[in-house]
């Protein structure tokens, strides 16, 4: 645990080249292309990261900014999910979590539950927010490490699934998305995007980067869309003339600058994944393709990802003013919403419309989940001496506390033994299905 814990410390860009390059050498590859695809992993990592700093620097205060003028005064604040992160890992289920992560990770690939290596073992603090909140209601440890472990196998699972559309429409090419609260939406994505090709004429409508590019010219190129979205954006949280083109221009750098740094981070991620991919076919027959789980981050780059997201940012927040029932007050995880939707885009095929619908409509029913978690999530950060926000009766946060496959465990769990079964069919009904979505990926690719 000492030795996770100082690797874990280390922070993404120092931890992800090391378990590269022992990874690597492990497949047996030389130490010299060991180290070299672990240091482009890691500097893809550092560039990836100061884009996104980039993006809530300068995102999130103007979010703050359109609260502030709208004036709402709701009890509930969202901190953000690094304040949710630490209330993760402060509890016994989150010290335990990465042991118990990594162990649930090797049975499933032994066992052929799963093609993902997952070595994103930093984001596994979504899964113990789900232990930790469980283990509060429930008032046992034992019913929090058993639904945090049900979480990640049913995140597992949904990586596997998607991970062919995150290679064709995210351009990542053996790389799968075990994150914990992008994945969660993948099967609201799938029922609201069926019922959209129910409607007439409305799933008619292509909204696709190139269809639009085509329709509208330069008018739908990434940097101008991020540009115009952002100057939107500062217009509408009051900024003078200067501070709105500012953010204009930065809107458009991220729009940009994402896809980059994520393409520099496969550079050094694609000799192990071909090393890896040759090690499996060689020592298990019929094993099939092997992927690298890695977080969203690299995903949320795709223009109809950010156009979505940034057209959601004042519509969260107008969402959050008229909703019955909602307490929480978007504030510090507006700039999280890209994470939110990354992975419903190979499910909408890049659809910038379709990609919207879906997020207004998970952004609408987070609120009110977050809002019903606000107690819990309140209770845990206490427990860790969280400091509390001034004139906050309790806290949230989008990430993870709108997050409904933690939700709906959470429900389950506190039927304890029967709602331990109920998780366990679910379980074992994913398997089933797990088996029949292996054979046919491994039909299309021998075709």
């Amino acid at each position: 645990m000492a030795i996770l814990d100082y690797i874990v410390s280390l922070g993404a860009s120092v931890m992800m080249p090391i378990i590269i390059t022992l990874f690597g050498l492990l497949l047996g590859a030389k130490f010299s292309k060991a180290i070299r695809s672990g240091l482009t992993v890691g500097i893809g990592f550092i560039g990836l990261n100061l884009v996104i700093g980039l993006l809530m620097n300068n995102l999130g205060p103007a979010s703050q900014k359109m609260v502030e003028r709208l004036g709402l005064s709701l009890t509930v604040i969202d901190v953000g999910w690094p304040a949710a992160a630490a209330i993760s890992f402060a509890s016994v289920v989150g010290a335990i979590m990465i042991p118990i992560g990594l162990g649930i990770n090797i049975l499933m690939l032994i066992t052929k539950q799963t093609r993902t290596v997952n070595i994103d073992i930093w984001n596994f603090w979504h899964f113990a927010f789900t232990g930790a909140l469980v283990a509060a209601a429930t008032n046992s440890i034992a019913w929090g490490v058993f639904a945090s472990a049900i979480n990640m196998v049913i995140v597992m699972y949904l990586a596997d699934w998607t991970a062919p559309g995150v290679e064709e429409y995210n351009g990542l090419p053996g790389v799968s998305l075990p994150h914990g609260f992008s994945a969660a939406y993948v099967p609201i994505a799938l029922v609201i995007n069926k019922l959209i090709d129910m409607i007439p004429g409305i799933k008619n409508i292509k909204a696709d980067p190139e269809t639009l590019q085509k329709r509208f010219g330069i008018f739908e190129e990434p940097m101008i869309i991020g540009s115009i979205l952002g100057l939107a954006i500062g217009a509408f949280a009051g900024y003078d003339f200067k501070a709105i083109l500012n953010l204009g221009v930065t809107m458009g750098a991220v729009l940009i600058l994402i896809p980059k740094m994520a393409a520099m981070l496969m550079e050094g991620l694609l000799p192990i994944s071909d090393a890896a991919q040759e090690f499996i076919e060689k020592r298990f027959k019929n094993a099939g393709k092997v992927y690298i789980g890695l977080d969203s981050a690299v995903a949320i780059g795709h223009p109809a990802c950010m156009s979505a997201s940034l057209v959601l940012v004042p519509v969260t927040i107008l969402l959050a003013a008229v909703i019955p029932g909602n307490k929480v007050l978007p504030f510090a995880d507006l700039a999280v919403l890209p994470f939110m939707l990354c992975m419903v885009i190979p499910v909408t095929k890049g659809n910038v419309f379709r990609t919207f619908i879906i997020g207004f409509l998970m952004v609408a029913s987070g609120l009110l989940i977050a809002t019903n978690m606000a107690p819990l999530h309140t209770q845990l950060a206490i427990n860790a001496n969280f400091q509390m926000p001034e004139g906050a009766t309790q806290i949230a946060s989008i990430c993870d506390g709108a997050n409904p496959l933690t939700w709906v465990l959470l429900q389950i769990s506190k039927f304890k033994m029967i709602g331990a079964a109920i998780l366990c069919a679910i379980v074992v009904g994913m398997a089933f299905l797990n088996q029949k979505i292996r054979k046919a990926q491994d039909v299309k690719a021998e075709n």
